[in-house]
């Protein structure tokens, strides 16, 4: 059994590691998680969101709301607006995470950050996701192409106007190819929808 300071010195050891730590990631290496609690009421850790410490002060890239709900919307992938801030896609600055679930989960209900549920299935949900690093989380991202063809896909809820962009400034800034969005086209049914777009900016 581990004392109390030896128990905060490897949680410290830890959060130096994971600049964000739940309270599981001490279950996995065998430590109490009332030392959190401590640590935080020494001033040592700072809760930064429900189950979430990080060390006071930490720097942390302007995308470290995906990386918390990453951790806690596990079933959860980062899309559309959310998707093309990382992107660089567009002018969109979302104030809600968009996340895309499976169909038949239920919504997840975060305090913070707004987190806005997409409902997806079948290759809509598992084609084009690419894992990327946020603050030591690996936080799952749909690609640049398939955002595209998703913002076609969801333009009642987000403006025609939203895709039309991103598929410009996709394109302009050569994060996509015609071949990527015509397969994630088809994946969402979308093809004779961006169809007369994809060949306006492409000629």
């Amino acid at each position: 059994m581990l004392s109390a300071s030896t128990s905060e010195q490897a949680v410290l050891a830890l959060a130096k590691q994971r600049p964000l730590l739940r309270a599981r990631d001490l279950a996995a290496h065998g430590l109490p998680t009332m030392a959190l609690s401590r640590l935080v009421a020494a001033g040592e850790l700072e809760r930064v969101a429900r189950g979430i410490y990080s060390l006071p002060g930490r720097p942390l890239s302007e995308h470290r709301s995906l990386a918390e709900v990453a951790l806690r919307v596990p079933q959860g992938i980062v899309c559309l607006l959310s998707a093309l801030r990382v992107h660089g896609i567009g002018t969109q600055a979302p104030f809600e995470v968009w996340v895309a679930i499976p169909r038949n989960s239920p919504t997840p209900r975060l305090d913070q950050p707004a987190l806005r549920a997409i409902r997806m299935s079948g290759p809509a949900l598992s084609e084009g996701v690419e894992p990327m690093q946020i603050d030591g989380v690996s936080v799952p991202i749909f690609n640049a192409a398939k955002t595209i063809t998703d913002c076609f896909k969801f333009r009642h809820k987000i403006g025609l106007d939203v895709g039309l962009e991103a598929l410009r400034d996709g394109w302009t800034q050569r994060k996509v190819t015609i071949d990527a969005l015509w397969h994630y086209a088809t994946i969402d049914r979308v093809s004779n929808v961006m169809r007369p777009y994809l060949e306006s900016v492409t000629t």
